[in-house]
């Protein structure tokens, strides 16, 4: 048997970490898993040269739920990725969930057993990533985004929706600079000390004032963490409708209006890295 997951990526609104209260949308940037049953063992793989361990986690979690001994039955992974690692825009979440559902789909499929749910595929994706040491919080708020795609706002701590819809599919720029920064590696206690600040922002995004939210959020993280600033800003005077740092860096997105894309692009071209063009994502995690 043979399956395979898209699952994008998502763009930070409210980063979660200060306040344990988080926001983000989908965007159309993704991962693909392909998985294929063989005689035994879990074999993972990937386009990008990382390293298996959340995949492997993953996987174990889903056997382990649905009982199967990896002696008697085996997955083969692979994994192709447009969407760019260790810089913000949630390539753990968008990998945990497609490797959960794509393995938990073929399980309950060759075992004649129950699928597992959304929250249920969410829930042991945020399981395995925390184990994996790739997020701080859990990121539930970016886990949503990416598997449902629009744009949710969430009380992380507890797993929570407060906000779950869809979004305008605006053209979003992300400004990739030539240097990585892992979730897991960041300074907590750092960034919360900044939880006031960021709960004003909060309060914007719980409002539904999600560009307010995303522009404020991203000043006081971008502060908080030593990225500069001026790279959002610049891109707001050339026209972006909110811009701002995106998880814990490096990326910085941009939300635009078409007739801005250009002004944006050149107003970040002074910067070394490069730029991507892609769109709100509100098709989330699905089989193909």
């Amino acid at each position: 048997m043979k399956k395979s997951v898209r699952s994008p990526g998502s763009a930070t609104i409210i980063n979660a970490i200060a306040t344990g209260f988080g926001s983000a949308f989908g965007i159309a940037l993704d991962i693909e898993c392909e998985a294929k049953t063989v005689d035994n063992g879990i074999h993972c793989s990937n386009d990008v040269g990382a390293d298996n361990s959340l995949m492997e986690i993953c996987t174990k979690k889903v056997f382990s739920h649905y009982d199967v001994d990896e002696n008697d039955f085996g997955i083969d992974l692979k994994t192709k990725s447009n969407l760019p690692m260790a810089s913000g825009l949630s390539s753990s979440s968008a990998s945990s969930n497609a490797i959960v559902k794509v393995v938990s789909s073929i399980i309950s499929e060759e075992f004649n057993l129950k699928p597992l749910d959304d929250l249920e595929i969410i829930n042991m994706a945020i399981d395995a990533s925390l184990d994996a040491g790739v997020t701080i919080t859990g990121s539930f708020d970016d886990a949503t985004a990416s598997y449902f795609g629009g744009v949710v706002v969430t009380d992380n701590m507890n797993r929570k929706f407060i906000i779950k819809e869809k979004m305008d599919e605006y053209p979003i720029l992300v400004y990739m600079p030539n240097f990585y920064s892992k979730s897991g590696d960041s300074d907590k206690e750092r960034m919360k000390l900044l939880a006031p600040l960021v709960q004003t922002a909060f309060d914007f995004a719980r409002n539904k004032d999600y560009f307010k939210a995303l522009n404020l959020n991203g000043l006081i993280y971008s502060a908080t963490l030593g990225f500069d600033s001026t790279i959002a800003i610049d891109a707001l005077q050339a026209g972006a409708i909110a811009s701002g740092l995106s998880g814990t860096g490096s990326s910085f997105v941009a939300i635009a209006s078409e007739d801005a894309i250009d002004d944006i692009k050149y107003s970040w071209s002074k910067y070394e890295g490069r730029v991507i063009e892609t769109k709100v994502d509100n098709k989330g995690c699905r089989l193909l």
